[in-house]
This record gives C-alpha cells, sequence and structure tokens, in this order.
C-alpha cells in the first residue's frame, strides 16, 4: 500500500503512454526526494528488469514475490498467503481484494507480473534477446581546458539473456576524464556479470559484479537505497535481496561471485568480493603510502590529484547470509569480514572524528526478523561491528482497515558503529550515531481523495558536519490527491524541516543556528487525449530566520503524434528566491539512465525540449536540449546548457 500511493498521481497515464513511459514516471516519483540521480537510475534498472522478466505470481513463493520491491512485507506475505489459500489468480481485479491492495496498487503491478501458467516451463528455453543503450552528454558552453580528458560524457550498458542466464556489461566515461586509462587500457569505468537464476538448489549465481542487501541493510547493503521517505515509505523492509551489478556508482558494489542456495523453508547467500576502491593516501617523504585518510566516494578522475585516488584501495569483503521460513515468521542471521589493503587512519585532532572507522579489518554480525499476526507486521535488526558497536532497527505496519495503513520505525546506531559496505534506514549518509523515530499513514479518506502523512524526529549525541554540538532535526510532511478521474488528477503537498547547525558569527564556540524551512506545493496534471498531457506545477518556500523564500512555476507538455513514430516533452520554468537557502528542486524527465534534479536558486528560467524516435520495432532515439537562464543583478544574464542524445536497440 504505501508504494501504491507513489503511483496515483500515475493512473490517469495508463491510458497515455507505454509501459517504458509509465516505468519511467514511477523511477521518478521513487527518488523525488532524493537530490541524487544515482537512485533514480538504480530504481529505473529494477523496474526495467522486472518489466522485460515479470514475477509469476501464480508459481512464486515469497522470495519471488519480493522481487516486487515496491511491496511493502505486508503485501507480500498477503499475496502469498491468499495464493497458497485459494489458489490462482485469474484476473488484476482479484488482486485489488485482497487485503493490503487496492485497485491502483493492483493497476501498476500490471507491467511486471504474469498471471499465466508455466506447464511447458518455456521459461527454460534458449531463446536469446539483448539490448544494447549508449548515452552521449555534452555541455556547449563549457570550455575547462584543466581536465584530462574530452568534456563529453559517455554511457554504454549492454545485456543478453537466454532462458535461465543472462550476462552483460557497463561502461561509463564522466566529462573530462579520459576514456581508456590504465595497462591494458581499458573504459575509465567497466563492469560486467554473468548471472543464472534456478528454481531448485540454486535460486541465483552471480560471477563478475553483484549488488547484495542482509536483511535491513544495516551490515551490507549495496542494493536498493533505505532511506527515510514521510509519505511513502514503502522500503520499511526485512529481505535478503542478490542482484547483478549494473550501475555506475565506481565504489560501492562487489566484483567476484555470489550464490543464494535454498532447501525447502532454508535459504543461504555466500559471497566473496576483491574489488579495487578510491581512496586519498598519505605519503610520507620517499613517496610510500603510509595509510589512507579517506575513501573517495564521487568517482571522478579528471584530474591528476584526482586520478591519484583510483582504485588505490584493494577491498576484500566475504561473508553469508542464512534465514528460515517459520509459518508465521521469517528469521535471519548475517555474518562479514571486510578487509583493506591499506589500512585507513582519522585526523586525531577533528573531535568530529573520534568515533570514526580506523584500521584494515572490519567484522559484522546481524540478526533479524519478520513476522506477521493478522493485519500487523513486526520486523527488525539488531547489528555488531567488531564486537562492541551496535546498531537496533524495529519497525511496525499497522492495517486497521483495507482504507487505512499506519507506520512506525525506531532506530539506534551508537556512534562507532561501522559498516563500511551498509546503509540501514536512516536520514544521514552513513546512519552513525543517528537516533530516531518515524511515523506515518496513508488513507482513502473518500472516493477518489487520498491522504498520507509522516513526522520524522532524529537526535545526534554526537559532533556531525556543521554541528559542533548534539542536535536534533524533525521532518513533517503531508501530501492530498484527488482523482476525480483517468484524465485529471490534482496534488498539494508541504514539507516542514528543522535542523541545528553551527552559528558562524559568535566568537569562540561556535552557538547554535537553528534553522527551519516551509514548501508548499501544488500539481495539476491533465490528459485530454490518449497521446496528451499537461502538468502544471507551483512551488513555494520559506527559511528561517535568514527570511529567504523562493518560488516556482513550470509548464510540462506531452504530446505523442499518430501518424508518426516520435513522441516530444516540453518544461518551461520560471523561478525567483532570495537566496541559496530558499533554491527549489524540480524533477526533469530525460533520456534513460540519466537524471537531472537540478536545484534551482536566483532569478531565471529553467527550459529543455526532449524527443523520441521510435525506429521500427527494434530500437529507438532520444535527444534532450535543455538550458538554465539567470538574470544577474547588473542585468546581465548567463546561461548554462547541455545536450543528450541516446541510441538503443533490441533484438
Amino acid at each position: 500500500m504505501h508504494f501504491a500511493f507513489l503511483l496515483l498521481n500515475y493512473s490517469c497515464f495508463c491510458q497515455v503512454a507505454n509501459n517504458a513511459e509509465i516505468i519511467s514516471n514511477i523511477a521518478e516519483d521513487m527518488a523525488a526526494e532524493d537530490s541524487d540521480p544515482e537512485a533514480a537510475a538504480i530504481y529505473l534498472e529494477y523496474l526495467n528488469e522486472l518489466s522485460e522478466n515479470p514475477v509469476k505470481i501464480n508459481q512464486a513463493d515469497e522470495n519471488d514475490l519480493s522481487r516486487l520491491f515496491f511491496l511493502s512485507d505486508f503485501q507480500v506475505r498477503s499475496l502469498a498467503d491468499y495464493i497458497k489459500r485459494s489458489g490462482s489468480i485469474v484476473s488484476i481485479f482479484e488482486i485489488a481484494a485482497i487485503p493490503g491492495f487496492d485497485q491502483h496498487a493492483a493497476e501498476m503491478m500490471l507491467p511486471f507480473i504474469s498471471l499465466k501458467e508455466n506447464v511447458t516451463g518455456l521459461s527454460d528455453t534458449l531463446s536469446v534477446r539483448s539490448t544494447l543503450i549508449t548515452n552521449l552528454i555534452f555541455k556547449p558552453g563549457d570550455n575547462d581546458t584543466s581536465s584530462l580528458g574530452s568534456p563529453l560524457k559517455i554511457l554504454s550498458k549492454y545485456r543478453i539473456s537466454a532462458g535461465r542466464f543472462s550476462a552483460g556489461f557497463t561502461t561509463e566515461k564522466d566529462a573530462g576524464e579520459k576514456f581508456l586509462t590504465g595497462s591494458p587500457p581499458l573504459p575509465e569505468f567497466f563492469s560486467a556479470y554473468t548471472s543464472y537464476s534456478g528454481k531448485g538448489l540454486i535460486k541465483r549465481a552471480i560471477l563478475g559484479d553483484f549488488s547484495l542487501r542482509f536483511g535491513a541493510g544495516t551490515c551490507i547493503n549495496t542494493a536498493m537505497r533505505t532511506g527515510i521517505q514521510l509519505t511513502a515509505p514503502g522500503f520499511m523492509t526485512v529481505r535478503d535481496n542478490l542482484r547483478p551489478y549494473t550501475s555506475t556508482d565506481e565504489n560501492n558494489f562487489f566484483r567476484g561471485a555470489a550464490a543464494d542456495l535454498a532447501i525447502k523453508k532454508t535459504e543461504l547467500i555466500v559471497f566473496y568480493s576483491r574489488n579495487r576502491i578510491d581512496a586519498t593516501p598519505e605519503i610520507n617523504s620517499d613517496s610510500t603510502i603510509l595509510f589512507v585518510s579517506s575513501i573517495y566516494k564521487t568517482g571522478l578522475h579528471n584530474t591528476p590529484s584526482l586520478l591519484l585516488k583510483k582504485d588505490l584501495l584493494t577491498e576484500t569483503v566475504y561473508g553469508m547470509s542464512l534465514s528460515y521460513n517459520f509459518r508465521f515468521m521469517r528469521i535471519g542471521a548475517s555474518w562479514s569480514e571486510t578487509c583493506l589493503s591499506i589500512p585507513l587512519h582519522i585526523n586525531a585532532d577533528d573531535p568530529e572524528s573520534i568515533y570514526a572507522f580506523e584500521g584494515a579489518g572490519n567484522r559484522l554480525f546481524s540478526v533479524n526478523y519478520n513476522t506477521l499476526a493478522g493485519r500487523i507486521l513486526f520486523y527488525g535488526e539488531m547489528s555488531l561491528n567488531n564486537f562492541c558497536n551496535s546498531t537496533l532497527v524495529n519497525g511496525i505496519t499497522l492495517r486497521p482497515s483495507d482504507r487505512l495503513t499506519i507506520n512506525v520505525l525506531w532506530r539506534k546506531y551508537s556512534p562507532g558503529f561501522t559498516a563500511l559496505n551498509g546503509k540501514g534506514p536512516g536520514n544521514s549518509s552513513s546512519s552513525s550515531g543517528e537516533q530516531g523515530i518515524t511515523g506515518n499513514f496513508s488513507f482513502e479518506a473518500a472516493k477518489h481523495l487520498f491522504i498520507s502523512a509522516g513526522c520524522d524526529v532524529t537526535h545526534y549525541p554526537w559532533l556531525k558536519y556543521r554541528c559542533s554540538f548534539p542536535s536534533m532535526s524533525r521532518k513533517d510532511g503531508i501530501t492530498l490527491r484527488y482523482l476525480p478521474s483517468e484524465k485529471l488528477s490534482f496534488e498539494f503537498s508541504y514539507d516542514y524541516r528543522y535542523s541545528m547547525i553551527n552559528d558562524q558569527n559568535t566568537s569562540g564556540v561556535a552557538g547554535i543556528k537553528r534553522s527551519e524551512s516551509h514548501t508548499f506545493k501544488w500539481l495539476f496534471r491533465y490528459s485530454p487525449e490518449k497521446n496528451s498531457s499537461f502538468a502544471t506545477r507551483i512551488s513555494y518556500k520559506t527559511v528561517y530566520p535568514v527570511r529567504s523564500s523562493g518560488m516556482l512555476l513550470l509548464q510540462d507538455i506531452y504530446y505523442r503524434f499518430d501518424s508518426f513514430p516520435v513522441t516530444l516533452w516540453f518544461r518551461y520554468c520560471l523561478f525567483s528566491t532570495d537566496s541559496w537557502d530558499s533554491r527549489l528542486y524540480t524533477y526533469e524527465n530525460d533520456i534513460l539512465y540519466s537524471f537531472s534534479i537540478p536545484a534551482l536558486s536566483g532569478e531565471g528560467s529553467r527550459s529543455y525540449l526532449m524527443a523520441k524516435l521510435d525506429i521500427a520495432h527494434f530500437g529507438e532515439i532520444r535527444i534532450k536540449y535543455g538550458f538554465t537562464g539567470i538574470n544577474k543583478i547588473n542585468g546581465i544574464e548567463s546561461f548554462n546548457d547541455e545536450l543528450k542524445l541516446q541510441f538503443r536497440v533490441w533484438f
């Protein structure tokens, strides 16, 4: 039910766009509150994979159904229990009547499920399918001559599948980087994998690059992010997840081998990884590396100093996860070891780093549970690193009625808890030293009217970035959606943010400065015909105590021609903010695997035009041109533009 509310805005698009456009729209909404474009890329890859290989729900168990990662654990358990008790599902409308689902949630599952019975074993046939996609991104006004390589950004992805086997590779060159590096010369970033998916003892085996998540992700999580989303908390789950790695984060993945084994109700995942990652070295007078002071995560290597950080550190990680499914409960335990080729040392003069990890090895243990009692779902995880630092996550989902869902999540991370390849539920990048509680609800208040709201309170018992004292933060949010018909949708949302940071205006020890922001958003969508839609958005933001405000007005137009295979997207946006503090973010449609979430500040406009040309039934070309104009105080206007081109073929 949680994720369904993210999708309600797009129920009117079911007759407007094909599956590819529905998938793109879903991925955009899932990452709407995340300013990292890589988040949307991960969501999109998961959804595209599901579309190409849908879940056969009438043959699936809980593990198979959990491939529908946008479903909550309550929905997965409810769907599995229904199929077990009542037999095969024959209609999508039957899903809407299952506890935890509604018509909108059922409709949005359509691209990712199959109701067919596989009595002939067709999934094992060796029909070969391939997909190749290449993106080229260029900023015409960028004349930086200090970079090592060309300003062109290049991304290529290839995937081939045959029955239960699949393989693929990903290459990327960021702007300013050399295309070929190393000896022998290879693409700046290259990732590849081979994978097998089965139904017997071996559920999945991967050789090459893979992503992995154990339980709630507090110990091991290089897969789906688990940030706190107030009005759509669809990822507060405890699940193991092993899949091939196809993203472009150059440091957050495993390279080696992994296998997911299952015998009846017992499941075992084992893995071994040896990967080279980026780090910042500390060198003595004779150019010998003494230790590394930090792990470099951006993956950008466009200057000689940044190139020295590339692949400096060898990270060896191995471990296992064992789980067992009882009738009403799933319990699991995991263990992992991380070994660094060069020790990591902290800056002893920085009080903020007192609890930071240092050394060459890290050992992690965790136990997790997930149990369903009637209409109440309990889940949680407890983890230890090096037997001395701990984290505890517990949550509950209640469904007092089919119209109402209530969620509560509590977490406590000790200041010294470190998981170099983990990311559990939380607000900060590492979650270390964070204590908080989140509560929210989703309610169908009346026919076509949906309300979702939440509140998160987080305490930080130690120092953190830009905060030299124990502090707290708070986030509130409410969203109202009204969907009177397939052609119309209205949305209003309000977000409140409160945080504590250093006051630099005080002398001596930094004082406490409280920052508050209020953001209002109105959104109207209208689809007069099956091949067109219009969206108007107004956003207004105020920030205190700096007394800064900002406003944004935009118009989106989508149109698909009937007479020839061309689709157009157009946006015109006006914005005006008093300062960077009142900046506004707005998501943009983009070419696949490239996402734009520009931060708009000052006074100006942002526009783009994107076109897609379908080539028969085997390919497509997309081109996007976007530009931002900023009005300066002296009347001069500055422009930043960007050109993107994409080729995609499948055969």
